[in-house]
């Protein structure tokens, strides 16, 4: 039961939603120079919202974006998408704080993934200007010519955390910033997001993580902790065997499965690669495979090659748990879930780390007690006792 109860803990703060907080109303928002909007749109992600009028005689979009950087150094862009609904192809205006402490909006045509360069866009734009405002939210302003009958245009909207020479770094990658794209209907004067592509995202992201930590991070490392410390006890043989291969198998299993499913979202993440973190799950894969035929290539006891099928057993299963437990943590920090599904999965590593502990002190008190004992029947010396890390 214990097993079970440390997986249904994991799993339960990983299966928490993350916080949330809610976005001030657009309507309280006041601009410098009396400019003023018909309609606003509180945006349901990065806490940003969209003022804008219409003006379909000119074909003209004013509009006023606000939203926080993530720090005082950062941008904020919004952008039209005349050929699709995600990053690539969109016609960006990006607001930042120049190296002379001046603010400046500059168009960006996003063609692909690599670094953006500053470039005329699909759309002719005047009146560009922003201002950083002592809550800490940029307040950008522009003109944006989209044409006569204009209704229902794809919008992007996005914050990053810093700028390097004149070009806006890398974004973050959370849930609000994979999500912040929608539909802007010029009409009914609304935004409007497809909250599912994002969900499913998330959803993907989620099984992934709760099934690696199950797997490598608590039924891997228990299946090392049955095979040795429960194999002393006499009662337990051969039953820790069975118990042990059980407990790898289903741990290889999930893992597989979750392994699999950072493939399929590496394919879906298109420019979006976490190197180290896809390098180090590959080789837990590979060195977990290794484990699985070890399992057919197992020599008997008194096999000449068993000393070096102990080695490359030990070697390669410990490599597995170490490796395992370095790519939860990476994992949880590119998912950004909190300090506490940290805290969790640092409070399980706890558990079994303790129960290591104590089954190790008992382990060689059990195993002395039987020296003890056999030097007191067999004072010849020629009596031998198993020692507790044999397999």
């Amino acid at each position: 039961m214990a097993p079970l109860l440390l997986s249904l803990t994991f799993l339960s703060f990983l299966l928490l939603p993350p916080p949330s907080f809610a976005a001030s109303s657009c309507a309280s928002e006041t601009f410098s120079k009396n400019r003023l909007y018909t309609t606003c749109n509180d945006l349901p992600h990065l806490s940003s919202s969209l003022h804008f009028s219409y003006d379909n005689s000119t074909g003209t979009l004013s509009l006023a974006f606000v939203s926080a950087p993530p720090s005082s150094s950062g941008w904020v862009a919004w952008a039209l998408n005349p050929t699709g609904s995600g990053m690539i192809g969109s016609q960006a205006l990006i607001a930042f704080k120049q190296s002379n402490g001046a603010m400046v909006v500059k168009t960006f045509n996003v063609s692909g993934y690599e670094a953006i360069q500053e470039s005329p866009i699909a759309y002719k734009t005047t009146d560009l200007s922003a201002e950083f405002g002592s809550d800490g939210k940029i307040r950008m302003f522009a003109k944006v010519v989209v044409g006569q009958g204009a209704s229902s245009l794809n919008q992007v909207w996005q914050v990053g955390g810093s700028v390097t020479n004149g070009v806006p770094d890398k974004h973050d990658f959370k849930s609000d910033n994979l999500a912040s794209v929608g539909k802007l209907d010029l009409v009914k004067g609304v935004s409007t997001t497809d909250s599912s592509a994002a969900t499913s995202s998330d959803n993907k992201r989620n099984v992934h993580g709760i099934l690696n930590g199950v797997s490598w991070g608590i039924l891997i490392p228990l299946g090392a902790i049955i095979a040795r410390y429960v194999k002393v006890f006499e009662v337990a043989d051969p039953a820790w065997f069975y118990m042990h291969v059980s407990c790898q198998l289903t741990g290889y299993a999930i893992g597989v499965a979750g392994w699999a499913t950072g493939i399929n979202l590496g394919k879906e993440s298109k420019g979006i690669t976490y190197t180290t973190h896809r390098s180090i799950g590959i080789a837990i894969f590979a060195l977990a495979t290794l484990q699985i035929f070890a399992l057919f290539l197992r020599p008997n006891k008194d096999h000449k090659f068993r000393l070096f099928w102990n080695v490359y057993h030990h070697s390669v299963g410990y490599s597995v748990i170490v490796l395992g437990a370095i790519n939860i943590f990476r994992g949880l920090t590119i998912l950004q879930t909190g300090d506490k599904w940290r805290t969790a999965y640092i409070a399980v590593i706890c558990v079994l780390v303790g129960i290591a502990v104590v089954l190790e002190a008992l382990t060689w008190l059990i195993v002395l007690k039987r020296r003890r004992s056999v030097q007191k029947t067999y004072s010849n010396g020629h009596a031998s006792v198993q020692q507790p890390f044999g397999v």
